[in-house]
């Protein structure tokens, strides 16, 4: 089901609860500024949309393709991506605390300066995401596949980063205070104990 803007606004005025737009297919479109909050888009096709500074607090997004998406400045806190497809999608600077990313596709995404504080990534993958500067503290990176990604000046204390691969990863000035590293592959391919 392929929707417009303007049919998208027409059914969050309409609606009294959560929008339920699984399935829908929102590719492309200008979705800038939306309040989507709560909204169910289990499987929706996003890939190439702009949202950029939507708010998308606690909706779930389980398997949505998001790929090449615009969430610069978007509100996801608490949003369930878990299996999304994010492949080289833009999130700098936008809010994802609390939310589930497990088994996510972020390959090659932009996460400069995003807040993923107490997010979910287990076992996502991260290869050659940009995460300088992001705010990951008490994250759940466990099994993670963060090879080659940059983590210049990120925030990973407290983190579990337990069984992640980190191989090749730009580490600058990271802070991993606290950090769970059991098992870890290190950027130089040494493994902590």
């Amino acid at each position: 089901m392929k929707l417009s803007r303007e049919q998208l606004q027409q059914r969050l005025a309409g609606n009294q609860g959560p929008l339920w737009l699984n399935n829908a297919d929102l590719s492309g479109l200008n979705l800038s500024g939306m309040d989507m909050a709560q909204a169910r888009l289990l499987r929706a096709n996003l890939s190439q949309a702009d949202l950029s500074h939507a708010n998308l607090s606690s909706a779930d997004l389980t398997y949505a393709s998001l790929s090449g998406a615009n969430l610069s400045g978007a509100n996801l806190s608490g949003a369930n991506l878990s299996g999304a497809d994010m492949r080289t999608a833009n999130l700098s600077e936008a809010n994802l605390a609390g939310a589930d990313l497990s088994r996510a596709n972020l390959a090659e995404a932009n996460l400069s300066q995003a807040d993923l504080s107490q997010t979910n990534l287990s076992e996502s993958n991260l290869e050659h995401a940009n995460l300088q500067g992001a705010n990951l503290r008490e994250s759940n990176l466990s099994e993670a596949g963060l090879g080659r990604a940059n983590l210049s000046g990120a925030n990973l204390s407290q983190a579990r980063l337990r069984e992640a691969n980190l191989q090749g990863a730009n580490l600058d000035q990271a802070d991993l205070t606290g950090a769970d590293l059991e098992f870890t592959t290190m950027p130089d391919g040494t493994v902590e104990n």
